[in-house]
């Protein structure tokens, strides 16, 4: 999941992949602004099947990649159970 994630980033932004690390601050570092973020969502709402909530939208769950994918299987799990 991770790596679909950097790919994602790394492809929409331009930067290499080996550039964004799982602790990468992607908004501190400049690589993703708002615009990014909604084309995030997006992704995650086809690839993954999660719909975030504007309340979630925060940077303790889209920071960098480990938050973000962190942050799905949280919403995976809440829809399983």
């Amino acid at each position: 999941m991770k790596e679909r994630i950097r790919n994602f980033i790394a492809e929409t932004t331009f930067t290499d992949p080996e550039m964004i690390k799982d602790e990468t601050m992607i908004f501190d570092e400049g690589i993703f602004d708002s615009m990014g973020l909604l084309g995030l969502i997006n992704f995650l709402e086809e690839e993954f099947g999660v719909v975030t909530d504007d309340t979630e939208l925060i940077e303790e769950n889209f920071g960098n990649v480990e938050r973000i994918s962190a942050f799905v299987e949280r919403k995976k799990a809440a829809v399983a159970s």
